[in-house]
């Protein structure tokens, strides 16, 4: 097959980035744009190694397919002009300090910020300042990532930390009143969580708009719809575990329900149904891009299960019980990721001690 233009351009400059050539400092970065163009000519033929036509590149390039349905549904109820920049500031600052590491370790650029820099504007107020963006997305590449080792190293996910950060350093931008889809930017408006401390009766805001994203809040975290397309895309094509996706669900649904029982009245926010905690904040969509993050969760299939469910029920427990914390799914995540590791040892370390107990019994 006659090799396409781009093809051919990237082949006559790769002498000047190979050892001996005038651009060899730039190795990492000629490396990265290649094999974002192409498939690497690295392969595996013999041994024990993993072979398959989907290299790692190109797995997250399914994950940002999968988050496109958000990223539409975010400009229509915002607007493209208002998101665009959120997106810009996140690619540059992220995207400048991974290839400033790469060049420096003389390694490879990591691919990890494909994802991350899809999901950092979404989970974000479309009001917040550009500079505190910039500050989080340098704060959540260099410490939450790079002090590790880059990408597969990471014990937090960095698109949360970004948020984290957001979130301690400066909280009136990230809760409270933010703007509303499709209104002026002067105009705004108390987001869900920030309404069901009355129960359900204080909730402004039909099914059809919890569904549909006609509410405030971040970005790309509202249009729940949007979010279950990505679900179905990452599912069929095997990008994400549903174990962890489901025992979220279940988690959040029987706290959920538990508090239901237990609610003293109507207007307790114990009363709000439990399904609706699925539809509210960023629940939906860290259970589908957040939590299925295959480096800082589970790694074992029954952990995946454990891992997930922990993180659906300490979600509404922190939304029902801790107002300094009104989402809960932020918080839920990280703790959970700091946890993961401890869940993997003790399933690994509960089979060893079952097949010992049926060796001996043999």
């Amino acid at each position: 097959m006659k090799a396409g233009g781009i093809r051919r351009f990237m082949d006559n400059i790769r002498p000047h980035f190979e050892k001996g050539g005038k651009y060899y400092w730039l190795h990492s970065t000629y490396d990265a744009f290649d094999t974002f163009f192409s498939v690497p000519e690295t392969l595996t033929s013999k041994g024990s190694h993993i072979r398959d036509c989907l290299d790692l590149k190109r797995l997250m390039i399914v994950v940002v397919v999968a988050l496109l349905p958000c990223f539409v549904a975010s400009c229509i109820h915002y607007g493209f002009f208002k998101v665009l920049p959120l997106y810009l500031v996140t690619y540059i600052v992220g995207l400048g300090i991974e290839f400033a590491f790469a060049q420096i370790r003389g390694k490879e650029v990591s691919e990890g910020f494909l994802v991350t820099g899809m999901i950092i504007p979404m989970i974000v107020p479309v009001t917040i300042p550009l500079w505190m963006l910039a500050l989080a997305v340098a704060f959540a590449v260099i410490i939450g990532k790079e002090v590790f080792g880059g990408t597969g190293m990471n014990i937090w996910n960095p698109a949360l930390l970004a948020r984290a950060f957001l979130f301690f350093a400066y909280p009136s931008h990230m809760t409270g009143n933010v703007w509303v889809p499709g209104a002026a930017d002067a105009v705004s408006g108390a987001t869900p969580l920030a309404q069901i401390d009355g129960g359900l009766a204080g909730l402004t805001y039909s099914v059809a708009d919890l569904f549909w994203g006609r509410i405030p809040g971040s970005v790309g975290e509202g249009c729940t719809f949007a979010i279950l397309l990505g679900a179905l895309i990452l599912l069929a094509t095997g990008a994400a575990n549903y174990r962890v996706m489901f025992s979220c669900v279940l988690g959040a649904l029987a706290v959920g329900g538990l508090a239901n029982l237990a609610a003293p009245s109507p207007e307790s926010v114990l009363a709000v149904p439990a399904w609706y905690h699925l539809l509210m904040g960023g629940f939906a969509f860290g259970a589908v891009f957040m939590a299925t993050d295959p480096v800082t969760g589970a790694q074992t299939n029954a952990g995946k299960w454990i891992y997930g469910f922990l993180i659906g029920a300490l979600a509404i427990v922190i939304r029902l019980f801790s107002p300094a914390y009104p989402e809960g799914m932020m918080i839920a995540i990280l703790i959970m990721n700091t946890f993961a590791p401890l869940i993997d040892h003790c399933v690994v370390a509960a089979n060893i001690n079952r097949r010992l107990s049926r060796s001996k019994t043999v």
